[in-house]
């Protein structure tokens, strides 16, 4: 009985000691916002796109200064080029962040995201998708309003993508431009 109670007690001791680590130490950032993007595309005598839409992403930090990121987004566009054609692209990357943590309120960071890109384009009652290889270099600036609580309020990546040229199957780079702001919770 005496044996019980005293891993019982062990136990419960480990559990608050954990929790109370736990508290100490943010291994989580989860941020949500708003996202811009413009998308060049490969073929030649085509203009840029603009698209709007949103980004999330989930960084778990291993330690003060390295990150493993994963980051989502959506962005969409109607009537591109005057062709009555709605596009949306969606980004689903994964990567490393390097954080600098040693400017007071202000933490800023640069990352390396690889990943995949889908497109999708519809004219009427026909959609035509692509999946692509999508990267990102990039960073942003994160400003602690709290221990919980920041805002970013900009991050600006180079987002390239190899989709298909619209003519034929040539893969082609495309160079586009992201730009994000939004909220960061610790966790």
């Amino acid at each position: 009985m005496k044996f019980r109670v005293v891993v019982c007690l062990l136990g419960f001791a480990s559990l608050v000691g954990v929790t109370a680590q736990a508290q100490e130490r943010k291994t989580i950032d989860v941020f949500a916002g708003y996202s811009y993007v413009r998308a060049n595309p490969a073929t030649s005598n085509s203009d840029g796109i603009s698209l709007n839409g949103g980004s999330a992403s989930v960084a778990y930090n291993v330690n003060n200064w390295l990150s493993g990121v994963a980051d989502l987004g959506g962005y969409h566009s109607t009537n591109i080029l005057g062709s009555r054609v709605d596009g949306t692209l969606s980004t689903y990357l994964f990567g490393p962040r390097v954080s600098y943590h040693h400017f007071g309120r202000v933490t800023p960071f640069g990352e390396v995201l690889f990943g995949v890109a889908h497109t999708s384009a519809s004219l009427l009652n026909t959609t035509d998708t692509q999946n692509a290889f999508a990267m990102t270099v990039g960073g942003g600036i994160d400003y602690r309003l709290s221990s919980r609580f920041s805002i970013r309020p900009a991050k600006l990546d180079y987002l390239l993508t190899r989709f298909n040229e619209l003519s034929n199957n040539n893969r082609q780079s495309q160079s586009n431009l992201r730009v994000s702001t939004g909220i960061v919770f610790r966790f």
